[in-house]
């Protein structure tokens, strides 16, 4: 199912329909301030293997990243220094992915990887999907090495791909395709290990 929801003003009927389907364990595509992206309720296991299985990604070996509405509620997804949560502040929301230690709330096929990505992207569909969902969402890009560029920046195009393998694909006008820059926070030494979207701020 396509729905048209609009940044500057997201219809609660409309957004009521996403968190819908998050909460049954549903995929959901949506934009970020950088490109479009699958999701899922974070914190639902069979959801998250759901995602980890369509893109063909093994959860004990690849990092996981999660989209939060803000950095309130942060300490218990992630272990986050003081000097960490100041360049985070800094940041946020933005293009960037933080990487942290996994923090005990977490589900266990987190844990294995002991560190987590945090995002609170620019984009307003998105944050208030978390905030209305109560828990973050894990998010992996839709866009694919391989593919041609359109695939993640016109939710038309999308959608054709899409439609049969997730449940919701949300057109929130065109995405980017740049990435977000991420950032390894689990040392005391803070380190670009993609440069992305978006100019870090120390």
């Amino acid at each position: 199912m396509l729905i048209k929801i609009y940044p500057e003003n997201p219809n609660p009927r409309e957004i009521d329909k996403v968190i819908d389907v998050l909460r049954d364990g549903g995929l959901v595509i949506y934009p970020t301030d950088t490109v479009y992206a699958i999701g899922c309720d974070a914190l639902n296991v069979r959801a998250v293997e759901k995602i980890c299985q369509m893109k063909g990604i093994n959860p004990q070996k690849s990092n996981l990243s999660i989209i939060c509405y803000d950095l309130s509620n942060l300490s218990e997804y992630a272990k986050v220094s003081n000097t960490a949560f100041k360049l985070m502040k800094k940041n946020l929301p933005g293009p960037f992915t933080f990487i942290l230690p996994t923090s005990s709330e977490l589900p266990k096929i987190y844990k294995n990887r002991k560190e987590v990505g945090i995002r609170v992207p620019d984009n307003n569909i998105i944050r208030t999907l978390v905030k209305e969902l109560g828990n973050p969402i894990l998010t992996m890009s839709v866009h694919d090495d391989d593919d041609v560029i359109e695939y993640s920046t016109d939710p038309e195009l999308i959608h054709e791909k899409y439609e049969n393998t997730v449940d919701i694909i949300i057109d929130g006008g065109y995405g980017g395709f740049e990435a977000s820059t991420v950032v390894d926070c689990t040392t005391g030494e803070f380190e670009i290990v993609r440069q992305g979207k978006g100019e870090l701020i120390y």
